[in-house]
């Protein structure tokens, strides 16, 4: 096994109807949302440079890519995906750190953020520096927006005006100093209590941890 994770150039292209095929029964798989993706939209980040693979020789192994929003403001890393083979080996936080470096070089400026309802994803942003955030503080690109009527859970989406969803928030900001004292567990939204996102993602991950060790 010699796997070799690549900034993605033209010569990848052919991989696309995998990636997406792959994006697809994971999201099948896992029976949560995963934004569909064309082939000609994944080829076209492809050529742009805008992605990273990661290959095995000639066998696909992983990819992500990156999108851009509100001019450039906000930059999304998208389509994590590692062939079911590979999993578990490690790829995926290479190619998570592979992308997110390539946007920080690419856009050293914006604000990357990522939304997802895997825990996994969740532990390599939190590892990378991202803070769990509220919708709000996402960008207000409609555009980013659409590419959630692709997922299972876009009904949920529209229904919270597009506040919330089964998905959680994260945010990397290269100009905020952030506080490391953690929020109140609970805190006031309009006489109601929402609970602190990252008390959230701490509390699913030590539950996951806890299930695997009984």
């Amino acid at each position: 096994m010699n796997v070799i994770i690549y900034v993605a150039n033209k010569s990848h292209a052919i991989y696309a109807s995998t990636i997406c095929e792959l994006v697809y029964k994971s999201a099948l798989e896992r029976g949560t949302g995963i934004a569909k993706r064309s082939p000609e939209y994944i080829t076209k980040k492809i050529n742009e440079g805008k992605a990273v693979i990661a290959l095995d020789g000639k066998e696909f192994v992983g990819f992500a890519y990156i999108e851009t929003w509100s001019h450039s403001k906000f930059v999304a890393n998208s389509g994590l995906i590692v062939a079911h083979k590979y999993r578990s080996l490690g790829y995926a936080k290479k190619i998570k750190s592979k992308v997110f470096n390539l946007s920080r070089k690419l856009y050293p400026n914006a604000k990357i953020f990522s939304i997802t309802t895997g825990l996994k994803i969740m532990k390599l942003n939190t590892e990378l520096g991202f803070k769990p955030v509220t919708f709000s503080e996402l960008t207000t690109d409609n555009e980013f927006w659409k590419g959630c009527e692709g997922c299972v859970n876009f009904d949920v989406l529209k229904r919270n005006d597009y506040k919330m969803c089964l998905c959680t928030g994260l945010l990397y900001d290269p100009t905020a100093k952030f506080k490391s004292k953690i929020a109140p567990t609970l805190i006031s939204a309009s006489k109601s209590f929402i609970v602190n996102p990252l008390v959230k993602i701490n509390s699913i991950i030590s539950f996951k941890k806890i299930r695997d060790e009984q």
